[in-house]
């Protein structure tokens, strides 16, 4: 589905029509620039392919410089395909905001925060031990039973267990498009997004 790359801003909150205070967030969306057109007949299906955010020529390798140097534009730092764009677009055409109008849906793709290592409360919402009588100590947070003692004697496989929490890829879908600056580059949907300010997120029509 065509979308473009962009940068979450951060959050903040409108008035609606009806007086309503709604929350939304901001992102800087593009522009984005085409680095590389696929073709039915060399790739086997047809997408573009999306450069955003500018990145310095020495910390960019020979094979991206000529990659970015045959669309005649700076080096990208971030890069994305996307499909079925109304249009045909050419290498070093650049997309900008102004594909997105006010009232439409869209879905957004980001990295959710890294929260690191956590126990199963935090990680899974375990209730843990309500009860501190009768020589409960410190385990007040622990998962209790993980399997069974004799047979099969093994610990299931998906088995919630304390782990490496967030830091993982989030779609959040039908999001409204509350309003567009075209001469800012921001778009502002209607709640919230995966990840900190900051981050790269991939909005989808």
């Amino acid at each position: 589905m065509p979308g473009l790359l962009g940068k979450k801003i951060g959050m903040t909150s409108v008035f609606s029509a009806e007086g309503k205070n709604v929350p939304c967030t901001v992102i800087e969306l593009g522009p984005c620039v085409v680095t590389q057109v696929k073709t039915l007949e060399k790739d086997g299906y047809k997408a573009l392919q999306l450069g955003f955010d500018e990145k310095k020529e020495k910390n960019t390798t020979k094979a991206e410089l000529g990659h970015f140097k045959k669309a005649a534009t700076t080096p990208k730092r971030h890069l994305a395909e996307f499909k079925e764009f109304d249009k045909e677009y050419n290498l070093g055409d650049v997309i900008t905001v102004d594909m997105f109008n006010e009232s439409d849906f869209v879905d957004v793709i980001g990295t959710s925060k890294g929260k690191g290592f956590q126990g199963v409360v935090k990680r899974h919402g375990f209730g843990g031990v309500q009860q501190s009588t009768h020589g409960q100590h410190n385990r007040l947070r622990a998962p209790g039973s993980i399997g069974a003692c004799s047979y099969p004697a093994i610990v299931f496989k998906g088995m919630r267990m304390a782990g490496r929490m967030g830091g993982s890829q989030v779609t959040v879908q039908n999001l409204q498009v509350l309003k567009v600056i075209p001469e800012s580059n921001i778009l502002v949907v209607k709640g919230s997004l995966p990840g900190a300010k900051g981050s790269i997120v991939i909005v989808n029509k």
